[in-house]
């Protein structure tokens, strides 16, 4: 106990403000790792790679030196093969890092008042596609550019109005079965392919605008808003989660809370409003983060 007590007096002493940040940093890395792990396909290739470790020690110990050779040659080439297979995890995680989380979205470049209009004419043109099972899929471009996803549909650059997305999505237009791409106040593109999600634990129930709509979500910051053509149900998809059973008003606040900031005319940037997002996030998780059948 007393050269335990030592030790801990010496580490006190040579401890410095460095090492705290050091521990920190790393345990940071620690996380991200975890989540990446555990939010995509890594989580099962973590298990198989444990298992293949537990085989390997235990052929070393009991003498098993062919199968202990074949391990040991297959880690030395394998990591060139997780780059392959992980490609799109991979770019995710760097296009996270390399995203600038302090930014304003390109919606909330535009004037205070302006984007009022727009998120009031989107809200009530969603709620009357609900109304009338008109099938939409709105994609609101954030710090990511689109540009890949753009380039699959029909550039238009046209202002935002009700009568611009009816036409875009009417049953017998052209680009209705597409994604309309809304960056800043304009609709800049229409009956654009979408990716389709990849997770297997998505209701069987969904459909293909659904599953783009995740998708999109999953490979982006974008912000997806999606309205069922058989049941009218109103749907946001962000960060790879289906949030289900928006009406008017609740379209509207979101669309608020994340593109204007009240009382912040000059559009500067308060970190507090990127905290008080991710708790309204948290709130809309609780509430509707369930699969219902359409």
């Amino acid at each position: 106990m007393k050269e335990f007590l030592e030790g801990l007096l010496t580490l006190n002493r040579s401890f410095r403000f460095t090492d705290l940040l050091d521990i920190l940093i790393v345990a940071f890395i620690i996380y991200g790792l975890l989540s990446f792990i555990y939010r995509t396909r890594a989580q099962q290739l973590v298990k198989g790679l444990l298992f293949v470790i537990v085989v390997y020690i235990i052929a070393g110990q009991i003498g098993l030196n062919t199968l202990n050779w074949l391990i040991k040659e297959t880690f030395r080439f394998g990591i060139f093969a997780l780059v392959v297979i992980f490609q799109p995890e991979l770019r995710r995680v760097l296009e996270s890092i390399g995203r600038n989380r302090l930014g304003l979205s390109n919606l909330a470049k535009v004037d205070n008042s302006r984007a009022r209009a727009i998120i009031r004419e989107i809200a009530v043109t969603v709620e009357s596609f609900s109304d009338t099972r008109t099938g939409a899929l709105i994609v609101f471009e954030r710090e990511i550019m689109l540009e890949d996803i753009i380039e699959t549909g029909t550039f238009l650059d046209a202002e935002i109005s009700g009568e611009m997305l009816g036409n875009i999505f009417y049953a017998g237009a052209p680009l209705h079965d597409g994604a309309a791409v809304i960056r800043g106040d304009r609709v800049l593109a229409a009956g654009c392919v979408l990716p389709l999600s990849e997770n297997k634990n998505l209701s069987k129930s969904l459909g293909t605008r659904h599953r783009a709509g995740i998708g999109i979500s999953e490979k982006s910051d974008a912000l997806v808003v999606i309205v069922s053509e058989e049941t009218g149900i109103i749907s946001v998809a962000e960060g790879g989660r289906l949030m289900r059973y928006y009406d008017k008003e609740s379209i509207e606040k979101l669309l608020f809370d994340q593109y204007i900031d009240e009382g912040d005319e000059d559009r500067s940037y308060n970190p507090l409003n990127y905290f008080k997002k991710l708790n309204f996030f948290k709130e809309l998780k609780s509430r509707g983060d369930k699969d219902a059948e359409e």
